[in-house]
């Protein structure tokens, strides 16, 4: 993956320094250059704790996202498996709908709980620019919401109160936004999702045929008008989320091999990048080579190099302006 650089862009000396407003300044700015920078300058300094976004909309999303797989789970169980007279049916259905329902869980947790690529907050101070030592007539931006120094295709979450790289979109099912470090979990949450309600579907359908063939009292525990409440619930929720999920799952998997995110297609800031080819960014998104750690929601992003020695960010006053030219006065 490559390392994220700010945005830098050069100016034009020619000019007359003195119209150093910031109207009059970014007139002169030129044609974009990328500088690299080392990502543990602008990594937060707390990606190692846990990461949690206390929105309250957001995590009675989140708890009804599990409740939701939790009711799926126990229609499946108690009212379809268990009562069925087929023993081979029962476990392979039943190994199978909660080895998914599992492995979506464990996606939705790592997605709600990964630093999505937050920057650091209040960071744009003058002793931070000048240990960037970046060139003379170089612009750094400030973001004026966190003061933090924004980096390549960072955006500012009003939700999470952080610039965010990569920022895709704030999704309040996990409780987060979906950036750089955590798109690999929202994009296994969304397909195990969207696998289990297929799963989830095609049992009541089979359970509702061989239920009229057979005596309602002997095919469920409960009473009939129970079970075929439950069910028909069951396959509400399950056909409502797979076409949810399977949209979520296909305009991210879109995003990733266009190399471009969704907020940046909504804002039309498309080709201001080198684009990588698209199996080079699944490789960057999933964390390495094709494997079966794509599909596994415990496996981090391999492919990126182990971190240096932790720096030590010079702590400062915050630069007023939003554009801030180099060399600083």
């Amino acid at each position: 993956m490559k390392s994220p650089v700010h945005r830098c862009r050069d100016v034009e000396h020619g000019r007359g320094q003195a119209g150093a407003g910031g109207g009059a300044g970014s007139a002169f700015l030129q044609a974009e250059q990328r500088i690299p920078i080392s990502k543990d300058i602008i990594t937060s300094s707390s990606a190692s704790a846990m990461w949690f976004i206390r929105d309250a909309c957001g995590i009675v999303c989140a708890v009804i996202t599990w409740l939701l797989v939790l009711y799926a789970e126990f229609v499946v169980l108690f009212v379809m498996l268990l009562p069925s007279k087929n023993l081979t049916y029962s476990i392979v259905n039943g190994t199978l709908f909660n080895s998914l329902a599992f492995l979506a869980l464990a996606s939705h947790f790592r997605a709600m709980c990964t630093d999505p690529g937050a920057v650091p907050k209040g960071n744009a101070t003058k002793e931070y620019i000048e240990s960037l030592q970046l060139k003379p007539g170089q612009v750094v931006y400030k973001c004026p919401k966190c003061c933090s120094i924004k980096p390549d295709r960072a955006h500012h979450c009003s939700v999470c109160k952080r610039c965010i790289r990569k920022m895709d979109h704030h999704c309040p099912w996990v409780n987060n936004c979906v950036g750089e470090n955590n798109q690999k979990y929202f994009v296994l949450f969304t397909m195990y999702i969207a696998l289990i309600s297929l799963h989830a579907l095609v049992m009541v359908v089979f359970h509702f045929l061989y239920c009229f063939e057979d005596d309602w009292t002997k095919c469920s525990s409960f009473s009939p008008p129970a079970t075929v409440i439950l069910l028909i619930l069951l396959c509400f929720e399950s056909l409502l989320f797979l076409i949810f999920t399977s949209v979520m799952f296909g305009t991210q998997v879109h995003s990733i091999c266009t190399d471009e995110t969704g907020i940046e297609r909504l804002k039309g800031e498309t080709g201001k990048w080198g684009k990588v080819p698209c199996w080079e960014a699944m490789q960057a998104a999933f964390g390495g080579p094709f494997s079966l750690s794509w599909c596994s929601p415990f496996t981090g992003l391999s492919c990126k190099k182990n971190p240096p020695e932790h720096i030590i960010v010079p702590q400062g006053e915050i630069i007023e302006e939003d554009v801030i030219e180099i060399p600083l006065n």
